[in-house]
């Protein structure tokens, strides 16, 4: 028997776009879930952003002030897809009302927002996956249980990259991403929590880190009015950019395992480049985020030359057979926030966590905060 949720989406930028198509679209690919999302509320501050989603995507209501969904007893989960410094206010308001979250990465500003949000719904009863979207690219579980299985032998090191030229441009508007209070940390929170996070899912726990970090456009022009994504403004009142452009990380492993994340916002000719590399004693694994469906994979007992042969994943790979019939044909980047809004809906279901926890949240601001440190002191920080 299915059952109706009704689901709210708290912020509608980009990101809250994205979480709205997947609730619509995760029945047609999932026909078997338990739930079915029922699109009954959308909040936004942004004047006219709210309507004009529940015109474009039939939400029942439209409203400015996020605590009127935090109230409202017909929303039973909750798409939090706001700035960064309101993950904290909004995770622990909607936790504490019963609601179940489905909240974007880094989860607040630093450890102690996302240990808030973890706490808050550990003690709702409530279920909480994080939108930690690249390790559900059916490629990257391919990686995982090759890894898992011994497949390259021992893991010696791993490196993992994501550079975007999103932030390149030095008219980019200087919104809340670039200002501590409203960001928090720069790439770090946007891109390398993903890289924190993909780095435990293949590899496991990181004990300790060395980091250093930039700054490379230093100020940046007000906007006008309100924005939405990576807009530019020209003409206005310039400010400092008050977090990183770009870090460098390397990483020890509780495994013994060394690995090097490397995260850019400014990388002038890059475009999503994102992906990582991880070799063993017996071989080795290649994924790129902008050939999702390929992995590169080495194995053999040649060890010097030997050949890296292409797998295209299918059916028997993650998620893959809930969107194509057979190998080689492509996913794309909202698939796999639909594979999240699947793992979230199962969870509220069955009382059990699918997919990436608040508990990977806290890692993986854990490690960020260490960064941060790191850089500061120019030492190696422990996090055991």
């Amino acid at each position: 028997m299915v059952s109706t949720l009704g689901v709210a989406v708290v912020g509608f930028g980009w990101m809250g776009r994205v979480h709205t198509q997947a609730y619509i679209r995760v029945p047609h690919h999932f026909p078997h879930l338990p739930l079915r999302p029922a699109l009954v509320a959308v909040a936004d501050d942004v004047p006219g952003r709210a309507e004009e989603a529940a015109r474009q995507y039939g939400f029942a209501t439209a409203v400015r002030d996020w605590r009127e969904v935090a109230a409202d007893p017909r929303v039973g989960a909750v798409s939090i897809a706001a700035p960064n410094f309101l993950h904290r206010e909004i995770g622990v308001a909607m936790a504490e009302a019963g609601k179940h979250i489905w909240i974007e990465k880094p989860v607040g500003l630093t450890v102690e927002d996302a240990r808030a949000v973890a706490v808050a719904v550990a003690k709702s009863g409530v279920q909480g996956t994080v939108g930690f979207n690249y390790r559900s690219a059916p490629a990257v579980a391919a990686a995982r249980e090759l890894i898992a299985s011994g497949g390259i032998g021992t893991v010696t090191h791993v490196r993992i990259r994501l550079f975007s030229d999103y932030a390149a441009h030095p008219e980019s508007a200087l919104t809340w991403r670039y200002e501590r209070a409203r960001g928090g940390s720069g790439v770090l929170g946007d891109l390398g929590s993903h890289g924190v996070d993909l780095a435990r899912f293949l590899l496991g726990e990181i004990e300790s880190l060395a980091a250093d970090t930039a700054v490379f456009i230093p100020h940046r022009a007000r906007p006008a009015g309100a924005t939405a994504g990576h807009a530019r403004a020209t003409g206005g009142e310039p400010g400092p950019v008050e977090n990183e452009d770009y870090v460098n990380c390397l990483l020890r492993f509780a495994s013994g395992a060394r690995g090097v994340l490397e995260a850019c916002r400014v990388s002038v000719g890059e475009q999503n480049n994102y992906g990582f590399e991880v070799h063993g004693t017996e071989g080795a694994v290649f994924w790129d985020f902008r050939r999702m469906g390929e992995l590169g994979v080495s194995r053999g007992t040649l060890y010097q030359d030997q050949p890296v042969s292409t797998l295209y994943v299918g059916p028997g790979h993650g998620e893959y057979g809930a969107f194509q019939p057979g190998a080689a044909n492509a996913m794309g980047y909202d698939d796999l926030k639909v594979i999240e809004a699947c793992h979230f809906l199962r969870s509220v279901a069955e009382g059990t966590a699918y997919g990436p926890t608040l508990e990977d949240a806290v890692h993986s601001a854990a490690a960020l905060d260490a960064m941060s440190r790191s850089a500061q002191r120019r030492t190696w920080v422990d996090l055991r």
